[in-house]
């Protein structure tokens, strides 16, 4: 069985099911998932897990995410991008860019977000783009996210349109910061072109098409986590998932830990538990 980490450039109408459904039969196994859901008319960065690196996932979900997109001013839609229904419409032809500078410029660091709509987010039970396809729209509360980059610039012969590069924490909808741009310069826009750049340390560069696929080492899914090497013996006793002291484990600080063998294999990630470190996925095969 195939076991590591693949990186998808998805392409533009593809769902993130898609891709995995399409990996399934390029990879050679059913054991396939993805680390965070991009919307169909996104391109870019999907992280996939093959094998027992699915189980690996969860810390790649959370990695920080970038951006690059076009924001339409002027044009209000009800699912915040191109692929909605105009709702409303501005003349802003005389916002500059200076000023949509300025008001990007607000939107970065701490912020709080209404999730739209249309998106997978869950309120009572069910997903709001179920409630939304049965033209029904609910209160949904504001979340905090970290836009940590929001910058925008002029599209060439392209009147009303900004190019807008994002670095944000994972959880952070563009749509809804472009919704609110619109907003901030007195009007309101839609986002278009949206592609993923990055999550975390996947890039572009790394990026294949869901047809020529390639996996990475199980390891490179925690490359960002603290990361010891153990022992043959110590290995051992990881494989087999015993609780450790943290002298035993030689890991420092709060953790968690990539535990690797002498080769670098990845065996397993632990974390902290009272004074030792316990295991929350192994990787490795027990002997």
């Amino acid at each position: 069985m195939v076991d590591g980490v693949a990186v998808a450039d998805k392409a533009e109408g593809w769902t993130s099911h898609d891709v995995v459904a399409k990996a399934r039969g390029v990879l050679g196994t059913r054991k396939v998932g993805h680390s965070g859901t991009l919307d169909p008319d996104a391109t870019g960065v999907l992280v996939l897990g093959v094998g027992r690196a699915t189980r690996l996932l969860r810390y790649v979900t959370g990695l920080s995410k970038s951006y690059e997109a076009e924001i339409v001013l002027g044009i209000e839609t009800h699912t915040l991008d191109a692929a909605g229904q105009v709702t409303a419409r501005y003349d802003m032809a005389e916002v500059t860019v200076e000023r949509a500078r300025r008001a990007a410029a607000s939107l970065t660091g701490e912020i709080l977000q209404v999730p739209p709509m249309v998106s997978a987010v869950k309120v009572g039970g069910r997903r709001l783009h179920e409630l939304a396809r049965e033209g029904v729209e609910v209160e949904r509360e504001a979340r905090p996210v970290t836009v940590y980059r929001f910058d925008v610039e002029p599209v060439p012969g392209a009147k009303g349109v900004l190019r807008a590069v994002v670095d944000c924490s994972s959880g952070t909808y563009v749509r809804v910061l472009a919704a609110d741009l619109g907003r901030a310069l007195g009007g309101g826009a839609h986002l278009r072109s949206l592609r993923r750049t990055a999550v975390g340390g996947f890039g572009l560069d790394q990026a294949r098409p869901v047809e020529s696929l390639e996996v990475l080492p199980m390891a490179a899914a925690v490359e960002h986590l603290a990361g010891v090497r153990v022992g043959p013996e110590v290995a051992a006793e990881v494989s087999h998932g015993r609780v450790l002291g943290l002298d035993r484990l030689g890991a420092a600080g709060e953790g968690p830990w990539a535990v690797h063998d002498a080769e670098g294999g990845l065996l397993a990630v632990y974390e902290q538990f009272a004074a030792g470190a316990k295991p929350a996925v192994v990787v490795a095969a027990a002997g």
